[in-house]
């Protein structure tokens, strides 16, 4: 990102790192994440109004506890966000070679998609997206507890909260053990199946891809004037 490593290395993309790099990159993050931020408030409002003319039991809770679930839903969404508005504006500055390599390795990776089997895909997909995961299986398990033990007459509302929160962080808890098993299955497999980085030859595949198609409309160029001087030859000699 230019505001971290066009700061600590003055360049951005190879180019030297200037004033505008920072201020485009600075806007594209708070436009982000005005854009989360918006977009979450209205869904956290209207979860939130409809389940209060729908749903009792949540009339019940207190207003911590409803303002606590705003957060959950607009907090992750402004992160997003914003990340997704500044990854689109690196990808605005992205050109030349490192567009060629870049989609060239994107266009490799599409095709080893495709060839895995959907089991390997599944596999693929959580390890991809882990804290996805984790904070999904957290904010549904204390959404479904919290429904369960809501139900309960003897306890106290913040009793109810209490033991909500207690059945979220172990289901939680068993979220990041299955994590942690597959992703060290998938690193083993990995390491048996280690290939090396071969970005360098990307880098050298497309100088010389580059190198030809420049050489060839040279020569392209040349024969046209060789052409064109022969030409006006013949016509000087009639």
């Amino acid at each position: 990102m230019p505001s971290v490593c066009g700061v600590l290395t003055g360049y951005y993309l190879g180019q030297p790192l200037t004033e505008q790099n920072l201020v485009e990159y600075t806007a594209a993050i708070r436009r982000g994440a005005f854009e989360g931020a918006a977009g979450g408030t209205m869904i956290a409002v209207s979860t939130g109004w409809y389940l209060n003319r729908h749903w009792a039991t949540y009339r019940k809770m207190p207003l911590s506890l409803k303002a606590l679930g705003g957060v959950i839903i607009i907090a992750p969404l402004l992160a997003i966000q914003a990340e997704r508005r500044g990854l689109q504006y690196d990808r605005s500055q992205w050109q030349g070679l490192t567009v060629d390599m870049l989609d060239g390795r994107q266009q490799r990776k599409e095709e080893l998609w495709q060839e895995l089997s959907a089991k390997d895909k599944i596999a693929h997909w959580a390890e991809n997206h882990q804290y996805s995961l984790i904070f999904g299986g957290w904010a549904s398990s204390l959404a479904t507890a919290g429904g369960i033990i809501w139900r309960d007459k003897y306890m106290t509302p913040a009793q109810k909260i209490v033991q909500a929160r207690m059945w979220a962080q172990g289901m939680t808890i068993g979220l990041l053990i299955v994590v942690g098993a597959l992703t060290h299955s998938r690193k083993l497999a990995q390491a048996d199946h280690a290939h090396p980085d071969h970005s360098w030859a990307d880098v050298l595949e497309q100088h010389e891809k580059e190198r030809l198609e420049a050489k060839q409309l040279a020569q392209a160029a040349s024969d046209r004037q060789k052409v064109g001087r022969e030409s006006f030859n013949v016509d000087v000699n009639h």
